[in-house]
């Protein structure tokens, strides 16, 4: 029931042929390429993989091919989210196609008390026995209370942050952690922020040691030496490559909203998987902005070359 992560987690785009349709073949491609580059773990059709454009029956078939091009070498969670009816459908699709777990996005946009987002929570948890980790962003905010209640639902397994609050965030992690330890439950913590990396080092000192990586999908040697500085306290890597490529990465995925999936897009396609186009109301970056990102990958790949040379 309870996964086991290790290392950079890795979120797919969702790749799209020029007619919208979903082009499994390079996803299949995408993943595969992901978890033979280092991969601790698979959220497919999540934020990155623009869960918000699908439809269930396209849905089953992009978690399928991500679970079939996995072939088990690291688990594969899924995205559910939406209305609470949408939610339930979504999940049992990703059980029944292999997934081995959720990651649970927020609710459809709506104002909602504690007790509701609980009952949101509690009753897609219900409807599968895959594992869930619950994720605290936009209109899905937990309070240390509700993070509390929903971390005793028996499959929910994880909590990630996407708001960057971390003085709630923080307490959360205290309260869930001391909630649980009587019960010998384990429980993991991750930060969702787009481009975690930029933030991985506060989060790591609250007690949340896991990030997604949207940087891995384009640029996984980056990502990793990356995760392996901040894991080996190379500090003077872990700041190259945040002034290199990281804070110019966030910089520039911030002049425009939804760059944050569109600009992964396009990264992959620089590294030879097409993508595609994402679905509206998302865009594609200017040619200005492809070529911002193409001088951003060559930084972050010309410090880490230079930081090997000088480790030589």
């Amino acid at each position: 029931m309870h996964p086991t992560f290790g290392g950079v987690l890795f979120f797919p785009v969702t790749p799209f042929t020029q007619h919208g349709e979903a082009d499994l073949a390079a996803l299949a491609r995408h993943v595969a390429s992901g978890v033979d580059a280092g991969a601790g773990g698979v959220f497919v059709a999540c934020g990155t993989g623009e869960f918000h454009a699908l439809e269930p029956q396209e849905f089953a078939a992009i978690v399928r091919t991500a679970v079939e091009a996995v072939a088990g070498r690291v688990p594969v969670y899924a995205g559910a989210g939406g209305s609470v009816a949408q939610a339930k459908l979504f999940a049992k699709a990703a059980e029944e196609v292999g997934a081995d777990g959720l990651l649970l996005l927020p609710p459809y946009l709506v104002e909602m008390p504690q007790e509701g987002l609980i009952a949101y929570t509690a009753e897609v948890a219900s409807a599968t026995d895959l594992p869930v980790i619950v994720y605290n962003r936009t209109n899905a905010r937990y309070t240390e209370a509700s993070a509390v209640t929903v971390a005793q639902i028996p499959n929910v397994v994880g909590f990630k942050d996407g708001t960057g609050d971390l003085d709630r965030v923080a307490r959360i992690v205290r309260a869930v952690t001391d909630s649980l330890t009587p019960t010998g439950k384990p429980f993991l913590f991750f930060n969702g922020l787009p481009t975690a990396e930029t933030t991985q080092q506060a989060y790591r000192a609250i007690g949340v040691p896991l990030y997604s990586s949207a940087a891995f999908a384009f640029a996984p040697d980056v990502a990793l030496a990356f995760y392996d500085a901040l894991e080996s306290g190379n500090d003077a890597l872990v700041e190259a490559l945040l002034r290199d490529f990281f804070h110019p990465l966030v910089r520039l995925r911030d002049t425009v909203p939804g760059y944050a999936v569109s600009l992964v897009k396009v990264g992959v396609a620089l590294g030879g998987i097409p993508a595609g186009p994402v679905r509206p109301p998302l865009i594609m970056p200017s040619a200005d902005d492809v070529a911002e990102l193409r001088t951003i990958i060559a930084a972050g790949r010309a410090a880490l070359a230079g930081a090997l040379t000088e480790a030589l």
